[in-house]
């Protein structure tokens, strides 16, 4: 009776986790719901076989054959969802274009204070970008940078299925030596690969955007940065097209002759994927691929 008791308790903070992130759209709440249910499903399912006296076998035994049942499960759902991105017309480096809508910013107060934090710390709007990622639907980015112009800071809003807003953040700088330092929080998987002057480190649980510039300061630390010289829309479209050619270089991609019957995604770029796809919703860690 008390493990029955343990596991109602586990389904109520779940469900009243799951309404609290319908409002505040948090990665981070995200992983402990997706931690939540993966024990709900196997200790729930655990108890119902004990009391029912469905299957002679110990609590625990049960709890975690379920529990892999759970991981079997969720593989070939996250597999499928690979294969069919794969196979879309779904762009996986969209080609961004002027933002001149007007909707760049959400009118959220959570993200109203953002806007006005960066304008309090000295930091410029250069301009509001729009990629289209199919069906109509648009990752919005506004794109700022410092006096100098030497930090530009990318805040990307992400629509989610709730109805809710997720942002990231993107710190970008380029050094004397021609290196490209990016600090960000994206918590989408990329898996892909960098060209070798780019040093990347992604923090999906780094949610606060001082926190993040703090940590981009600190990075820079003991270089000598250099100014930006194009504006962002030409900068990131040059990113989205060297991202496509490298990774179609190294595997990563097929070649757009073969994209057609195959999909856009190798073998071994799937079970990439895959990989970012787990650390990400359970560790919120981006796998260090260079």
């Amino acid at each position: 009776m008390e493990t029955s008791y343990f596991v109602l308790g586990i389904i109520v903070f779940t469900i009243v986790l799951v309404q609290v992130n319908q409002r505040a759209g948090s990665p981070v709440i995200a992983i402990f719901v997706r931690w939540l249910r993966w024990l709900v499903f196997g200790l729930g399912a655990a108890q119902i076989c004990v009391d029912f006296d469905l299957i002679n076998r110990p609590f625990w035994v049960l709890a975690i054959v379920f529990m892999l049942i759970w991981f079997l499960g969720e593989t070939l759902y996250n597999w499928l969802g690979i294969q069919a991105l794969s196979v879309s017309p779904l762009p996986l480096f969209p080609r961004y274009a002027i933002n001149a809508s007007g909707e760049e910013w959400p009118t959220l107060p959570r993200l109203l204070k953002v806007r006005d934090w960066l304008r309090a710390q000295g930091f410029k709007q250069v301009q509001a970008l729009k990629a289209e990622i199919g069906g109509g639907i648009y990752l919005r980015s506004s794109v700022y940078q410092d006096a100098d112009a030497r930090i530009r800071v990318q805040v990307t809003f992400l629509p989610q299925a709730s109805g809710m807003v997720g942002v990231c953040y993107s710190l970008v700088s380029h050094t004397a030596d021609g290196s490209r330092i990016v600090t960000d929080n994206f918590y989408i998987p990329f898996a892909g690969f960098y060209p070798e002057n780019w040093f990347v480190e992604r923090l999906p649980w780094r949610r606060s955007l001082p926190r993040l510039l703090a940590r981009h300061r600190q990075r820079l630390a003991g270089d000598t940065t250099v100014a930006f010289e194009n504006d962002p829309l030409a900068d990131l479209n040059a990113q989205q097209h060297e991202l496509d050619r490298l990774n179609t270089q190294l595997g990563f991609l097929n070649p757009h002759s073969e994209r057609e019957e195959f999909g856009k995604i190798t073998q071994a770029g799937r079970y990439r994927v895959w990989k970012e796809i787990w650390m990400l919703n359970y560790l919120g860690r981006s796998a260090r691929y260079q």
